[in-house]
C-alpha cells in the first residue's frame, strides 16, 4: 500500500506520489495526518478507498469528523476558545492571523445561552483547557508569570459533560407541539464557524461554560466540553445547562460530569507493523 522513504521514515509514497506522514490525530486512534500538495487530495483519496475492504477505509463527512475532537478532548480555536489576540497592543497579530486562516476562524459568531460582558470572558488559559503538560518554563515568554501561578493555584478546568437524555428528548420533542419550541440541538453537532457557549449551573449558581456538544455515535450520548470551577469539577458531579438563546425559551438540562477525554486515549501504540 504504502513505501516508507529509507532516508526520511515521515515521507511515504503511494501511487507514486510523495508526502509527509505526521503522526498526528484527534480521533484518539494510531493514525497519521498525510501533508502534500492539494492538488493530489483527490487522488490519494481515491487511491487509498482502493483498500476499503481489506482495511476497513471508509470517508467520513464534516458533520462528523469534529466529534472526535470532543470524544478525545481536542479543543479548538474559535469553537472551544477565543484566541487573546483583540487588544490593541496585539492588533498587529490579529492581522496576521486573519491573512493566515480560513474565514471560519475569523469571524466571532457566538451562540449559546451565556452572555459574556466583554471578548475576554470567552478566552480560555492553558490550564482551562489541560494543556498543562505541555508547559514549559525553561524559557521567558509573555504571561509567564501569570501562568506559573495559574498552575499551582487553578481555579477552572476542562471536563466532559453528559446530557440527560430525557431531556435532550423533550428539545426535540418541542419541535412538534404548539407554540414557541426550545433552539434546535444541531444533529451530530453543529457545523464549525462560531463558539457555542451555555452556562452551566450548580444549584443556580454559575459555576462554567460550555462548547463542543455534539451526539457521540459511539458512546449513544449527547455530550460536550466544559470548563468548570474546580470545585464543581469532580467526576460524577451533577449539575445543569442552560439550553436555549437569551430571549428564547430556555431548557435546563441535566448533565454528570465525567473525565477529558471521555473516550480512553489509544493513539500511542506501535505501528511498525502497520507501514
Amino acid at each position: 500500500m504504502f513505501l516508507r522513504s529509507l532516508c526520511d521514515p515521515s515521507r511515504l509514497s503511494l501511487a507514486g506520489r510523495s508526502f509527509y506522514a505526521i503522526r498526528q490525530g484527534m480521533a484518539g486512534e494510531p493514525g497519521y495526518e498525510l501533508v502534500g500538495p492539494h492538488e493530489w487530495k483527490e487522488e490519494i483519496i481515491q487511491e487509498l478507498l482502493k483498500y476499503k475492504d481489506a482495511f476497513g477505509v471508509r470517508r467520513l463527512g464534516g458533520r462528523t469528523v469534529f466529534i472526535n475532537h470532543l470524544e478525545a478532548c481536542f479543543p479548538t480555536i474559535i469553537t472551544d476558545y477565543i484566541p487573546a489576540m483583540f487588544s490593541s497592543d496585539l492588533s498587529d497579530y490579529l492581522e496576521t492571523f486573519k491573512a493566515s486562516m480560513p474565514a471560519s476562524m475569523t469571524t466571532l459568531n457566538l451562540y449559546g445561552s451565556f452572555e459574556g460582558n466583554d471578548i475576554s470572558d470567552y478566552y480560555r488559559s492553558p490550564v482551562e483547557l489541560g494543556w498543562t503538560k505541555v508547559v514549559k518554563f525553561d524559557h521567558d515568554f509573555l504571561g509567564r508569570e501569570a501562568l506559573e501561578q495559574e498552575i499551582a493555584n487553578p481555579k477552572r478546568i476542562v471536563r466532559t459533560l453528559v446530557w440527560n437524555v430525557e431531556d435532550v428528548v423533550d428539545v426535540y420533542a418541542s419541535m412538534f407541539k404548539k407554540g414557541d419550541h426550545y433552539d434546535f440541538i444541531e444533529f451530530p453537532r453543529y457545523q464549525r464557524g462560531g463558539m457555542y457557549v451555555d452556562k452551566v449551573l450548580k444549584n443556580g449558581k454559575l459555576v462554567g461554560t460550555t462548547s463542543s456538544y455534539g451526539y457521540s455515535y459511539y458512546f449513544r450520548e449527547m455530550l460536550c466540553l466544559a470548563v468548570l470551577d474546580i470545585d464543581q469539577a469532580e467526576i460524577g458531579n451533577e449539575v445543569t445547562i442552560v439550553w436555549g438563546a437569551p430571549g428564547h425559551p430556555q431548557k435546563e438540562i441535566r448533565a454528570t460530569v465525567a473525565p477529558a477525554p471521555y473516550k480512553p486515549d489509544g493513539s500511542k501504540g506501535d505501528l511498525h507493523k502497520v507501514l
